[in-house]
């Protein structure tokens, strides 16, 4: 079908969008490429339609009757016809509303010279008349005789730019009568058929979720589905809380069948009434209670403050199975104090779906759900947070949110205006995050962009105070102590409550990083207080499972390696893969500790220790231990192996790994090796993300010693 026959029956309402589809997602990049290749004719993918006298609810105001006969229904390929539409016609398709379209995508210009497309740069186009809104050239409100005109005005003819001129312009034109391959779902089919097809197709590539392919399923049953969640989840970002569809469907899956990770199950029509049923009570009763409980009891306003939502779907899960939909006193506290270290502790940064199955379990079978869920992070990382944590973090860290939300309980205010941090009305009353000490004065006396550990502390949230807008642009670039001395007279308690030092010698630049210590230290002792004095819980000791400690991924504090000592390329025993093993023990030991995984490459692949045994003969993990601990003795001594290191062998399947559980150390730690001239030197490595790297510097090495280890300093 060409495109210009696809353009005029979605005008002439013979070609339909399915509500079970989801919304326009694409952005500007993805319609450039696309007209790119319809401009130079390569392939664009093929459209996949229904021919139907009996189609499911279809997207927008218009309503199938049967006098209509047979339509058509894009099953796959919605996102390119929607993209040309808007370029060709410079409007929305009939079946999208403005509100629906996130993103403008119409205003797409071409070189008529080169062919290059780019959406309008004033300083490249404003003068230079072979730049062309495409819809332009489509809608005849140009013609190449314009462009060459306009192009030679006070310039000499040019015939070979004329005929370039003239031959873009139809190649431009020619789009409109671009084939699309079609693919026709024949009308015999029912709605569930087509759906299946639906799923198959988009199941292959990476273009949907499975909980956009599960939706799609949904309302193929319930043709409503996709209009009703959309009208809950515009109440609740109207109230602050934004949600996509994807969390409605993953809630749903929750209350339903205690699950995260099997959306199939919500695929048949056999649970139609059920699912209905479950969405009555979660959007009249559940969300907004979890969602006001959240706002009255863990002071969060917004759901901007919450690193992931999907921390909401055990506690829905468990308020959804209560008999009034509601909780007793305790058990808000027990949520809440769970809440907040889910969020700290980043329980759903990855894995997400594998670690709501086995949080719902929890929630479905334990008298005391929130114990043991904290109980299991416990067994992850450690509940209590230490000042070190801070250093370096800048906002978009979860510390920062946890720092918002016992502000928020002190009754803290804006520095300047004396509000409440909570939301207040009209933008200039805004809350936004403001450097203590102005980022322009740092940059001015050291801390400047190129210097990788400097700009992290300019950054850290230790120099961040919460400020309404009207005061952040007030306050400006004014100096640390002037501005401080100014908020203590106005507002006593106000530096308090935001846990700003209140010693007036730590607000002049030289004292900057003493200040930031010692705002680590009462953010620190505060919030575990804070944290502790929710409510009293019953942790029980446990241990992470092996198999769930992998498919968190490499992170902060989790590294893996496929061997000790066996290079799996060069076939043979190396140093190098010794000294990466100790590489990554000393950056867990110079950060906040963290577990070493050998048998287990970058990719989460379980390789075992087979490789490295047989390096040791008839070697078996008694030999391998024993030279591990040989490696470490040799290079910090027999006190730091004995104390600050643990080695165990958990198994996965048939084979044996290694875990080497490495303490937050008390003392630096350096690595001597050896460059490719035989020299030798002692280098200092952190953790950075999800691996080991060195200090070039010597003055960072210098600086980071003595603020993360100041008793060695002493």
């Amino acid at each position: 079908m060409e495109i210009r026959q696809i353009i005029d029956k979605i005008d002439d309402s013979q070609l339909f969008v399915p509500a079970f589809q989801r919304e326009y997602v694409w952005k500007r990049p993805n319609v450039k490429a696309l007209f790119s290749s319809l401009i130079y004719k390569y392939p664009t993918g093929t459209l996949l339609t229904w021919e139907t006298t009996s189609p499911p609810e279809l997207k927008g105001p218009k309503k199938y009757n049967s006098d209509m006969g047979s339509v058509k229904l894009i099953l796959d390929g919605q996102q390119r016809i929607t993209s040309i539409y808007m370029i060709t016609k410079g409007r929305l398709p009939p079946y999208y509303t403005a509100e629906e379209i996130k993103t403008s995508v119409t205003g797409l210009y071409v070189n008529l010279l080169s062919l290059e497309l780019e959406y309008y740069k004033q300083q490249t186009m404003k003068n230079n008349p072979t730049w062309v809104d495409l819809t332009d050239i489509f809608n005849g409100a140009v013609r190449a005789s314009d462009i060459r005109r306009a192009y030679f005005s006070g310039r000499n003819p040019d015939r070979t730019i004329e005929d370039t001129i003239d031959v873009h312009f139809e190649a431009i034109n020619a789009i409109q009568s671009r084939e699309f391959p079609e693919q026709i779902v024949p009308v015999s089919a029912n709605i569930k058929e087509a759906i299946d097809i639906f799923y198959v197709v988009n199941s292959s590539g990476v273009n949907l979720t499975d909980a956009e392919l599960a939706l799609a399923q949904i309302c193929g049953y319930w043709p409503e589905a996709r209009d009703t969640f959309k009208a809950k989840l515009a109440a609740l970002e109207s109230a602050g809380f934004v949600f996509k569809l994807d969390f409605v469907v993953y809630t749903l899956l929750a209350v339903l069948f205690d699950q995260g990770s099997d959306l199939k199950r919500l695929h048949s029509s056999d649970i139609n009434e059920q699912i209905r049923s479950a969405w009555r009570r979660l959007e009249t009763k559940v969300i907004d209670y979890v969602v006001n409980l959240l706002r009255t009891h863990a002071y969060v306003d917004h759901s901007a403050e919450i690193n992931s939502v999907f921390a909401l779907i055990p506690i829905i899960g468990y308020v959804f199975k209560t008999d009034d939909a509601t909780l007793n006193d305790l058990e808000i506290k027990k949520v809440v104090k769970w809440f907040y270290y889910s969020q700290v502790r980043q329980r759903y940064v990855s894995q997400t779906q594998q670690k709501l199955d086995k949080d719902l379990g929890v929630v479905r079978v334990s008298e005391n759900p929130f114990d043991e869920l904290l109980s299991i992070i416990q067994s992850e990382r450690p509940l209590e947070i230490s000042k070190d944590e801070f250093v370096g973090r800048d906002v978009r860290h979860p510390l920062f949110s946890l720092m918002r939300w016992y502000f928020k309980s002190k009754g803290a205010v804006c520095l300047g205006t004396g509000l409440g941090l909570r939301q207040n009305m009209g933008s200039q009353y805004a809350l936004e995050k403001d450097h203590i000490f102005p980022y322009s004065a740092l940059r001015d006396n050291g801390y400047p962009v190129d210097n990788r550990f400097k700009y992290a502390l300019a950054q850290e949230i230790t120099n961040r105070a919460i400020l309404t807008q009207t005061e952040n642009r007030t306050k400006s670039d004014t100096a640390a102590f002037d501005y401080l001395s100014a908020v203590a007279k106005k507002f006593p308690d106000a530096l308090s409550r935001q846990c700003i030092p209140e010693a007036t010698d730590l607000w002049y630049m030289e004292r900057f990083e003493e200040f930031l210590e010692q705002r680590r230290t009462i953010l620190a002792a505060e919030l575990n207080d804070f944290l502790s004095a929710i409510t009293m819980t019953d942790l029980n000791e446990g241990s992470v499972d092996i198999d769930e400690l992998i498919s968190e991924g490499e992170h902060n504090e989790l590294e893996f390696k496929s061997t000790l000592r066996w290079d799996v390329e060069l076939c043979r025993i190396s140093k190098d893969r010794e000294r990466d093993i100790l590489k990554a023990i000393s950056a867990f030991n110079n950060g906040e500790g963290g577990t070493l995984i050998v048998g287990v490459d970058d990719d989460q692949n379980i390789l075992g220790l087979d490789l490295d045994y047989a390096t040791f003969g008839e070697g078996d993990k008694d030999d391998f231990e024993l030279h591990l601990r040989s490696l470490m003795n040799r290079s910090w001594g027999i006190e730091f192996t004995t104390m600050n290191v643990t080695v165990d062998f958990p198994r996965v399947g048939e084979n044996d790994l290694c875990a080497i559980e490495v303490k937050r150390g008390t003392k630096p730690l350096y690595l001597e090796v050896q460059d490719r001239h035989g020299r030798k030197t002692e280098k200092f490595y952190v953790r950075s993300g999800n691996s080991s790297q060195p200090f070039e510097n010597a003055s960072e090495v210098a600086s980071y010693v003595a603020k993360r280890f100041p008793q060695a300093a002493e």
